[in-house]
């Protein structure tokens, strides 16, 4: 039996994050790669590198890590959903994927690191380190699968870690429409630094939770397997069964 064809709403999607992804890895990753943090503190667009430019040397490579590691994961990852690449090319398929955990492994070690001197305070610490942990445990969890030949949980769990990869694209979507929410609240001028600053201390949590219950519910959708704990009923099952003979 063959694959039924991708309706044209999931191509569109597709595109849509696959897009999206790259543009963020060009005008947001790249230019922490070719320019350096002092140059870029001192540009309007500089983002994060203010807050980084004054670090110690060893915070900055850690930071440089996270921007390389989630970079390479967040523009590996659309291509490991191409149905096409996994039917006609699946040793690309496979390097690609190890190549995108690689990349989420030192991302999100090196995002753990960075936890705790992000610029959110306490939210981002909790949101941004909660998010390093899910990321990386999905990574595991998903590698694992695929070694053990289960393809529909490996699915899953892919899916869930691209949920969490593309939190770089989300945050940068939220953030102008946090901004924006501040306006109708500001008397007098209008303090850009401040409105980012309070948009940003929003996004910790706000820029993955909401991609993890997306990707729950096209995991669903598809009929792979969800958040379920069988595994650990069993011992119990086991015990009830005895119990009963």
């Amino acid at each position: 039996m063959t694959a039924e064809p991708a309706r044209p709403a999931t191509r569109i999607a597709w595109l849509w994050v696959l897009l999206s992804s790259l543009g963020i890895v060009a005008f947001a990753v790249t230019p922490y790669l070719t320019t350096s943090l002092a140059s870029l503190a001192e540009s309007p667009a500089g983002g994060l590198a203010g807050h980084y430019a004054g670090q110690p040397p060893l915070v900055q490579a850690v930071f440089f890590a996270h921007i390389v590691g989630g970079g390479l994961a967040l523009a590996l990852g659309p291509l490991q959903f191409w149905r096409g690449l996994r039917e006609r090319m699946p040793q690309l398929h496979r390097w690609s994927g190890r190549l995108a955990l690689g990349g989420v492994a030192v991302g999100g070690v090196a995002g753990l690191l960075l936890a705790p001197v992000n610029s959110a305070g306490l939210v981002g610490l909790f949101g941004f380190g909660a998010l390093a942990v899910l990321w990386l445990a999905t990574a595991v969890l998903g590698y694992r699968a695929i070694r053990r030949g289960d393809v529909p949980t490996h699915r899953a769990w892919m899916m869930r870690g691209f949920a969490l990869s593309y939190a770089a694209v989300t945050l940068r979507l939220w953030l102008p429409l946090l901004i924006l929410a501040q306006l109708p609240f500001t008397t007098g001028a209008f303090d850009f630094d401040a409105a980012f600053q309070n948009a940003y201390a929003a996004v910790p949590f706000l820029c993955w939770l909401p991609n993890l219950v997306v990707a729950e519910w096209l995991i669903a959708r598809r009929g792979l397997p969800g958040l379920r704990f069988a595994r650990a009923a069993a011992p119990r099952e086991k015990m009830e069964a005895w119990i009963s003979s």
